[in-house]
């Protein structure tokens, strides 16, 4: 057989929701049977979804992925399917996919190169396979092949790369060059990030060309565990040309891609064109189905907001907005509401299309509250209620001012003296936060909703942002973009995304609004430009360049645009709040992963709460000449 219709599925699961993961499995199997497709790719650890953590290292989570792999063999007759699972054998977990064709397991064949880098643990769950290996499993009685494997599948000899297996040198797709391997099937859970839609399909297109086959890759789809964001991506390439390409971060739960391949051609046509991101556009995509599944993952009743009329807040705002009208334009009405355990809603909404309609939900899923302190302005107040208007998100206005000074004349009387701006700077400010934080949390239990903190990461670099106030919060979507991004993207979110409100947040310079109006408090005077912090941030983090190194560094990259003794300042600044604040990272909300790196110590970045805080390090920064 020389043609035959091959197709990958992006499942959007849940971990160890076996009712839901298998209903996804046997939606992609029909999908595909309906298309006569011959051979299905499913993604990674399917069956259990990704992101069972230290689950995966029980005795009972491996056992049942095989009870429940037992009722997809049913559905496999006329097709063969490749379904991700962990399996355990002589005491070690592995990470597998199972092969079956007509309604029987022709193998598993087993990860060999685990991911050990940035957000991925893989070695603390699963062993890694030994090239070349070959044993047997004990399958309900059946001796079936195990490990490093090749199969004949519809007279197709295929081989497998799961995920990390494709991204490394010694991968397996070399040594099956020779062996007339005219497929090779990629089944992933690759997390998204800026700009890596990319390097994976060039990664599909050129092993299909380096490695004389045809290459499919199938990924999985959504917010699957909480952290982790997967887009779903399903990429069908020969001999160096793409063939095929799905659209991305779909919020649908089976998202499947078929196309006929002739392995006897060498020379296929392309039939889609190169990917070019916009990081602005992927963010909104990305964070809008994030939080899509979050809430109704987590079946909650919707989100609040303290909607401050800031960038961040804003921000956030804007988002469930964006993931409310996305939602709908691709699920319709009916299945939205029926995805987020609201159908009860649909006969009053029916009738309603298009902008009113997603006003009229986000009245019902989005709450938010301007808190107004002593210092707070009329131009942010004014910000807060138009995006809240222009929104449809229900809306309030509150003072703290009676809780601040009853906090403040407590304590006055406690220690017996005056708080003072000139001596109590930073506990005067954050009295202001922590004020608004248990309201706030009072409104978001009141609606069984989930309470968004609207930290960024470059907050989260320094700690500008105060414990149980401002990070209060159940979710923290746009802690892993910094604020020079955030800005930026408001003001292509007002024109592009068509929010005019946005103008009077695009119009202030952004603050805390924690010191009297007098003082003229604002973020950068605090701490530094964001452009420059941004750049520091990358050296530093991202490359874990030391506070001379990136002196070095930025004194050629920054020409005129920085004074050196600014730039020693700026950058001990950034490593000495760096280090004092670690603390505050390891309690932030959780995340989500959008960028090649973050700061959440649960994820990409460890650093320890005790240090020297690079005291060495700056002093020999503070040494060096321009």
């Amino acid at each position: 057989m020389s043609k035959i219709k091959v197709a990958g599925a992006a499942l959007n699961q849940i971990p160890f929701d076996w009712n839901h993961n298998l209903d996804n499995i046997l939606e992609a199997i029909r999908r595909a049977k309906e298309e006569n497709v011959k051979i299905l790719c499913l993604p990674e650890l399917c069956i259990t979804g990704y992101g069972c953590e230290d689950m995966f290292l029980s005795e009972w989570l491996p056992a049942q992925a095989l009870e429940c792999l037992k009722n997809i063999i049913p559905y496999t007759s006329g097709i063969t399917v490749a379904a991700g699972l962990p399996m355990r054998l002589k005491s070690n977990v592995y990470n597998c996919i199972a092969v079956i064709e007509n309604g029987s397991i022709k193998g598993f064949t087993a990860k060999q190169l685990l991911a050990n880098d940035g957000v991925h643990y893989e070695p603390r769950w699963f062993s890694p396979w030994e090239a070349g290996k070959t044993d047997f499993y004990d399958f309900d009685g059946e001796k079936i092949p195990f490990g490093d494997l090749l199969y004949t599948l519809h007279g197709i000899k295929t081989g497998f790369e799961i995920c990390e297996d494709a991204w490394r040198p010694n991968r397996p797709a070399v040594r099956m060059l020779g062996k007339g391997v005219s497929l090779i099937l990629n089944p992933s859970a690759s997390h998204f990030a800026f700009g890596k839609t990319m390097y994976r399909e060039e990664l599909v297109r050129s092993s299909s060309e380096e490695f004389n086959c045809y290459y499919l890759y199938a990924n999985l789809l959504g917010n699957e565990a909480g952290r982790m964001i997967y887009d779903g991506e399903i990429f069908i390439a020969g001999h160096g040309c793409m063939v095929a390409e799905n659209k991305r971060l779909s919020y649908q739960s089976v998202n499947l891609l078929a196309a006929e391949i002739d392995v006897g051609n060498t020379q296929p046509q392309r039939n889609v064109p190169a990917i070019r991101e916009i990081k602005n556009d992927a963010f909104v995509q990305a964070t809008s189905l994030a939080l899509f599944d979050y809430l109704r993952k987590s079946r909650s009743n919707g989100f609040v907001l303290s909607l401050s009329g800031g960038a961040d807040s804003s921000t956030c705002a804007v988002l469930v907005s964006e993931m409310i009208r996305r939602a709908i334009a691709e699920l319709g009405l009916e299945v939205f509401l029926q995805k987020i355990h609201k159908p009860q809603w649909y006969d009053d909404l029916k009738n309603t299309q298009g902008k009113d309609l997603v006003q009229k939900i986000a009245a019902r899923l989005l709450s938010c509250a301007y808190q107004a302190s002593a210092n707070s302005s009329e131009q942010t107040r004014k910000a807060a209620a138009s995006l809240a208007a222009e929104l449809g998100a229900t809306y309030y206005e509150w003072s703290i001012e009676n809780e601040v000074r009853n906090y403040t004349r407590t304590i006055e009387t406690a220690i017996e003296r005056k708080l003072d701006w000139q001596t109590d700077d930073i506990s005067l400010q954050n009295i202001q936060a922590r004020a608004r934080s248990p309201i706030i949390w009072m409104l978001a239990n009141i609606n069984n909703a989930l309470l968004i903190t609207t930290s960024n990461r470059s907050e989260g670099d320094v700690g500008y942002t105060t414990m149980d106030g401002d990070t209060s919060g159940s979710i923290a979507p746009i802690a892993a973009v910094d604020k020079h991004f955030v800005i930026q993207w408001l003001k292509w979110a007002e024109k592009e995304l068509d929010y005019p409100s946005l103008t009077y947040v695009n119009s202030l310079q952004p603050t805390a609004e924690l010191r009297p109006s007098e003082q003229t408090q604002t973020d950068e005077k605090d701490l530094m430009p964001y452009r420059i912090m941004v750049e520091i941030e990358k050296l530093a983090i991202r490359d874990r360049k030391h506070p001379a190194e990136v002196f070095k560094i930025l004194l050629k990259t920054m020409d005129d645009e920085i004074g050196g003794e600014d730039l020693k300042k700026f950058i001990n600044r950034f490593f000495t709040l760096w280090s004092r604040n670690q603390w505050k990272r390891e309690r932030l909300a959780p995340s989500f992963h959008l960028d090649d790196f973050n700061v959440d110590p649960r994820t990409w970045c460890r650093f320890p709460i005790l240090s020297s805080g690079f005291e060495k390090e700056l002093e020999e920064l503070n040494t060096l000449h321009e």
